[in-house]
């Protein structure tokens, strides 16, 4: 598809001829972690043992966006040229979790990153890499702004329902979600009210919801992936294993590349106790702080991986230091799990927690938040947990064990 001049036209999440699109994208905050700074040299005894994967300068689409970028370089004011380098970004940092790229993204919209007059379509990917940011509140801005002038299609209000949904404004999300209803596929409508009414007390009917939309679903790999990742962990959370596998299972069968995807089905294998399966599916996901976080929860349970276990240990130790020198807080939910699972410090783990549910209020938050005031004892963060879920009406059966055990 291309503009009147020639140009390619960027792929939004929804434009007039592919209503849904790559809708990757919105779920990029989740998916993004923090840097890669190396800990001590690590010297495996075994020459299997994959040290690192760099991206592959031939998988197709690292090369388009390369192609991209050069081609930016030479129309470094085309805010069409521009957005479709960011876009490229942004897909490639969902199926990496490398946040290098979602660095790409911002420095492709750098000429339009403050301007109020931007296209509308700038506007929208700029706010969706300040989620990917964390920076929610500058997000809302840029948003709330666009939609109220009426230039907000449905990427924006989709983005929006996922941010609000992520801070908890849920009300404000679900109206939004509706909003969508007239504008996009039936899967996609259904998977954007299901995520607000899965964490507000209706739980069973947000799933019923999802299992018919996806009954007859098609369209393109990655919504069905988003919605059978939400099935998943709504499963997961009504304490339906066997559900929450047969989605996680239909999932990753499309092959579409998908950080947050491993990174779900990974806590659902450790809560199952898998540890195995964890490796099997991780081993090669060390670049991805997220990810390494929990390919060693499943090495501290398995004998014979104690070496790789205390390596991967000490890579995420240096990996969040060196966050914190650069006073990054993207990962604070990770560096909470880490000190309270493998570090086993009740305490910083709930300050770390505290400090993340300040800006954030998804279930994962909650959880960590819930599991850390519990082994530090701490009443006012139990409390806290407490009135949240009567508050909302959230429902999760491993997070009701872990609260009727700290009680």
């Amino acid at each position: 598809m291309h503009d009147s001049a020639g140009r390619p036209r960027p792929r939004l999440l929804f434009d007039s001829t592919m209503r849904t699109g790559a809708i990757l994208v919105v779920l990029m905050a989740l998916a993004v972690t923090a840097g890669a700074s190396q800990a001590a040299p690590f010297v495996p005894t075994d020459d299997a043992v994959v040290l690192e994967r760099l991206p592959s300068r031939n998988d197709p689409a690292i090369a388009e966006l390369r192609r991209q970028q050069l081609a930016l370089a030479r129309e470094a004011r085309d805010p069409r040229r521009a957005s479709l380098v960011a876009q490229r970004a942004l897909q490639a940092a969902r199926a990496s979790g490398d946040p290098r790229f979602v660095g790409q993204a911002q420095a492709a919209l750098m000429p339009w990153w403050n301007a109020v007059d931007a296209p509308a379509y700038v506007v929208t990917l700029r706010a969706t890499i300040k989620q990917s940011l964390h920076d929610f509140p500058a997000a809302l801005v840029d948003l709330d702004r666009l939609i109220e002038r009426g230039d907000g299609d449905a990427q924006a209000l989709l983005t929006r329902a996922t941010i609000l949904t992520v801070i908890g404004r849920y009300e404000s999300a679900k109206r939004d979600c509706t909003s969508l209803a007239s504008r996009v596929d039936a899967l996609v409508a259904a998977t954007c009210m299901a995520g607000v009414a899965s964490v507000t007390g209706d739980a069973d009917s947000a799933y019923r919801l999802l299992e018919d939309a996806m009954t007859n679903a098609a369209g393109p790999a990655e919504v069905r992936v988003w919605a059978h990742t939400l099935a998943a962990e709504i499963a997961s959370r009504r304490g339906d294993a066997a559900g929450a596998e047969r989605h996680f299972v239909r999932a990753l069968a499309s092959g579409t590349s998908d950080a947050y995807l491993k990174a779900a089905y990974a806590d659902f294998l450790l809560d199952q106790r898998r540890f195995a399966s964890v490796v099997s599916l991780l081993r090669n996901e060390t670049r991805n702080d997220a990810l390494l976080l929990r390919l060693a929860l499943a090495e501290k349970h398995l004998a014979g991986h104690a070496d790789a276990f205390a390596h991967h240990r000490d890579d995420l130790a240096a990996r969040f230091e060196a966050a914190r020198r650069r006073s990054d807080t993207l990962h604070l939910r990770e560096e909470a799990r880490f000190a309270l699972e493998i570090e086993g410090d009740a305490r910083r783990a709930l300050a770390l927690a505290r400090q993340n549910w300040e800006k954030q209020r998804e279930p994962a938050d909650l959880r960590i938040l819930a599991a850390a005031a519990a082994a530090a004892n701490d009443p006012s963060a139990r409390t806290a947990v407490s009135e949240w879920i009567a508050k909302t009406g959230y429902r999760d059966v491993a997070l009701a064990s872990t609260t009727r055990n700290a009680d």
